[in-house]
């Protein structure tokens, strides 16, 4: 499929790698599908959730354990259901961010991941009532060797 992009202009995307948020992200319910692209260089921890539908709605996304190894996100029993899933181990999480300058003025979500079952292609966002996550930590909370790393 031809998809137009905010960040990357248009590119092909195979249609198997749609991502479809069958209650949207918070703020945006009425956008059911995505596609996470990789920005280039970023060897896979930052990514971009591109609407398929609207193509200036995108949101940039981190893998939030190359920041926090010992981040540790675990999903109700309801949510797990929902996800299709038995552990929040099988699935895969990103943390949406906010890019700011300086960079190290940045912040990441924690506190609200997108989860994705990578088999399924089904995803949602979800807010994680235990780990002591916020929604905005600084991108420099994460050490002197991050702050120049891109959010």
């Amino acid at each position: 499929m031809r998809l137009k992009t905010k960040y990357f202009g248009e590119i092909d995307c195979p249609e198997e790698d749609k991502l479809h948020f069958p209650e949207g992200l918070f703020g945006f319910e009425e956008e059911k599908e995505f596609f996470l692209l990789p920005f280039e260089g970023s060897e896979g921890s930052l990514l971009c959730f591109q609407s398929a539908g609207t193509p200036g709605l995108a949101f940039v996304a981190m893998n939030p354990f190359s920041l926090k190894p010992d981040y540790a996100p675990s999903l109700t029993p309801r949510e797990l259901k929902a996800m299709g899933a038995e552990r929040s181990e099988e699935l895969c999480f990103y943390a949406l961010c906010v890019v700011r300058d300086p960079v190290a003025d940045s912040t990441v979500n924690l506190r609200c991941p997108v989860v994705i079952n990578d088999q399924t292609r089904q995803a949602m966002q979800i807010i994680l009532e235990e780990g002591g996550y916020t929604m905005r930590h600084l991108l420099s909370e994460f050490g002197k060797e991050k702050e120049g790393a891109p959010c």
